[in-house]
């Protein structure tokens, strides 16, 4: 997908999840979104801190959270070896900004669905991983982002069409936010989900036969 090569250059060491086509997809739903310079921008999930340095780039403002160390370390590393202000801090998704308000928030969070209900809390499977149903943490950013978005503040959540889309636009309808998805992309299964096809399928979330999954952007914006 276009836009990976504009990553080839950060560091991802073992157990950061290295930027994929879902990066990719949010990437350019980025560039799509008016970011005016200045503007207070969260990057929730940060890994190696790729989208928040392509918020930075714009100009904006960048605070990044990842619950892991090591992720944080990473993102700061990247952050510095690319000459871009990222505040990069530690935390377990929205709790270390509570209260805070922002112009436009950006999330690839996990959401793979997995046979254990709760995600692991080490690991590289702690990149994807997100309970049963895929939502344990895309419920969450749907129901805590909306109160840290200014008027007219934006939320950009990239996850998998297994993981439950209509949901996700429904909670963030019922937080008051006008949502929808704001861009797709197919791609064929990685090791994961080819790992899982006899799990998924018996969970009636795709067919045995399938090969590919999709991605969506959802964009979820509070009135002005």
């Amino acid at each position: 997908m276009a836009g990976h090569s504009a990553y080839m250059t950060l560091l991802a060491p073992p157990g950061v999840y290295t930027p994929q086509a879902d990066t990719a997809l949010l990437a350019e739903a980025l560039r799509d979104e008016a970011v005016p310079p200045g503007a207070q921008v969260l990057d929730v999930g940060t890994g190696t801190g790729a989208l928040a340095l392509a918020a930075a780039r714009r100009g904006a403002r960048v605070t990044a959270v990842d619950i892991s160390w090591l992720a944080v370390l990473t993102a700061r590393l990247n952050a510095r070896l690319s000459g871009l202000p990222v505040r990069v801090v530690r935390g377990n998704l929205l709790a270390p900004v509570a209260g805070q308000a922002y112009d436009l928030i950006l999330s690839n969070p996990p959401y793979v669905p997995a046979r254990a209900a709760t995600p692991p809390r080490h690991g590289a499977a702690r990149a994807w991983d997100a309970g049963h149903d895929g939502r344990l943490l895309v419920r969450r950013i749907c129901h805590e982002a909306p109160r840290l978005l200014r008027p007219g503040g934006v939320l950009l959540l990239v996850h998998s069409a297994l993981s439950g889309p209509e949901a996700s636009l429904r909670e963030l309808r019922s937080a008051g936010l006008k949502a929808a998805v704001a861009a797709r992309s197919f791609i064929p299964f990685g090791p994961v989900l080819r790992a899982r096809r006899a799990w998924l399928d018996e969970q009636g979330l795709i067919e045995n036969a399938e090969t590919t999954e999709e991605l969506v952007v959802i964009r979820a914006e509070r009135p002005v």
